[in-house]
């Protein structure tokens, strides 16, 4: 048995997978729990159990580490780990995914396009477009099947209320649904999946540039397929049907990911500027991605609104070569919708079982939702104290959300410490990482009696600051290096005490 070594542990001799055999440890796990059955059954011993495989781990999936030190971590691994470590490690859901489903789709190639991971951006699109090639995975369908939405119900949207204030560069609603017609019901920390509509405006305008459609051709353009960001399988789609070979050319160059004009074309963008490139309208369609139901972090308690919930929702809106561009569903939510589809998405972010335990929640901007939702949960149930908010925003005069219900939890004890940052009331920029590092002593001394840690908000920059701002804290009062410090963050997050909720 030059592949087996033998144990003497027993009447009889069990043969054993060693460590050096080319074997995964789960292969080798379940390979030595067959002969250990195999021989314990012939001897008229008991069977050893095998030893339980050891779960996967995957060193790349932190945020703070740099594209080609998560490629690195990654060397070795099977093709699907390795696009998984091409992701941002974020697990933001803007894909439909995670990070690791989203690469395991790649690689089977149930999915085609590169493109979908949003704060990646154009270094992961590249990654994973040499890494697919490198795999060279069997041939995939051109496009992608479209997936099953989860169940929704229709709630109505009964109020949409602006938060900030006159002079304000943003404009941030209070969006209200009605819940008491359906059987969704949700806790603190849970999101709520919206099916929005696509502009009518747009739409057709879309239909316009194609020449027109009937009423299934419009309804798919409303409400199953996204026009406002075309993947590359559109294009790849386009350029082929280009008749002008300039046109041809320049489609391919953006679908390759080159930078151009039209970075952040929508779908009337592209049928405006390539005039020629007009594939047959159901093969156009079916290119393009489907309108995901879009995650808002839930800004209520139900014990403080019965029968409603309630979201902080960031309209977008921004004029790009020459026209005003809607943000999907935050425009349908603050301005059109009369009723939405909806669906609750269970979250892990939870508040602590024990009321004792302390509660840090770091969210500038909307990313306050689900910590007004915690609050509102722990003044209802009469809870104090314990708790500290790190919010900020441009101004405090026009952009210090919910203001007003923040200064009576204060009052009643419910929130106990307050840290703001505004990044343009001074000279100099300031944000919610600023207060961590000055208040770095006291945050310690929280984390050392067991509080739980909150982020919520922007995954590209603000959760990466403050990442990096609580290794800060652990260095300078913990006495770790950068390693340490990093494996502390973990700890942390296996044990639950530090959760995100991120987009």
């Amino acid at each position: 048995m030059d592949m087996l070594t033998q144990h003497f542990g027993g009447p009889a001799p069990v043969p054993l997978i060693p460590d050096s055999a080319p074997f995964t440890p789960e292969q080798r796990a379940w390979l030595n729990g067959f002969l250990a059955g195999l021989y314990g059954g012939a001897s008229g011993a008991p069977a050893p159990a095998a030893p339980p495989a050891p779960p996967e781990d995957f060193p790349w999936h932190d945020p703070a580490l740099e594209l080609p030190e998560r490629l690195a971590l990654a060397e070795g691994r099977a093709p699907a780990r390795r696009m998984m470590a091409a992701m941002a490690q974020l697990d933001c859901g803007q894909c439909g995914y995670v990070c690791k489903t989203y690469a395991e789709a790649l690689a089977n190639g149930s999915e085609t396009s590169l493109s979908l991971c949003q704060p990646g951006g154009k270094p992961t699109r590249e990654a994973l477009k040499a890494l697919v090639a490198e795999a060279k995975p069997a041939a995939a369908p051109a496009i992608a099947a479209t997936p099953a939405k989860p169940a929704a119900e229709h709630a109505p949207v009964i109020l949409s209320q602006r938060l900030t204030g006159e002079g304000s560069g943003k404009d941030v609603r209070r969006i209200v649904l009605d819940l008491s017609g359906t059987s969704l019901r949700y806790e603190p920390g849970d999101s709520l999946g919206v099916a929005a509509r696509n502009d009518p405006a747009l739409v057709d305008a879309v239909l316009a540039a194609l020449g027109g459609g009937d009423e299934a051709l419009r309804e798919a353009l409303s409400a199953e397929r996204d026009i406002a960001r075309p993947l590359d399988r559109t294009l790849d789609l386009l350029a082929g049907a280009a008749r002008d070979a300039g046109e041809a050319k320049a489609l391919r160059a953006l679908a390759d990911g080159e930078e151009g004009i039209l970075d952040g074309a929508d779908l009337l963008d592209l049928l405006r500027t390539y005039p020629s490139a007009r594939p047959p309208v159901a093969d156009l369609v079916a290119s393009l991605p489907v309108l995901k139901l879009r995650l808002y972090s839930i800004a209520s308690s139900p014990l403080a609104v019965p029968g409603r919930v309630e979201l902080c929702v960031g309209v977008v809106r921004e004029e790009r070569r020459g026209r005003v561009r809607d943000g999907v569903a935050s425009c349908h939510l603050a301005f059109r919708a009369d009723a939405v589809p909806a669906h609750v998405q269970e979250s892990h972010f939870r508040l602590p079982e024990r009321a004792e335990t302390p509660v840090i929640m770091i969210g500038p901007g909307t990313g306050i939702a689900p910590f007004r939702a915690f609050l509102q949960h722990r003044a209802a149930l009469g809870m104090k104290g314990r708790t500290w908010l790190f919010f900020g925003d441009r101004h405090a005069a026009t952009d210090f959300l919910f203001r007003d219900e923040i200064a009576a939890w204060q009052g009643d004890g419910t929130l106990e410490r307050l840290s703001l940052a505004w990044s343009r009331d001074g000279a100099a920029k300031d944000y919610v990482q600023h207060r961590m590092a000055e208040a770095s002593a006291d945050l310690w001394r929280w984390l050392q009696d067991g509080a739980h840690v909150y982020v919520c908000g922007d995954a590209s920059r603000m959760a990466k600051d403050v990442d990096a701002a609580l290794r800060g804290v652990a260095m300078r009062e913990g006495a770790m290096d950068a390693e340490a410090a990093r494996q502390w963050i973990v700890a942390l997050a296996r044990q639950s005490r530090y959760q995100r909720d991120v987009y």
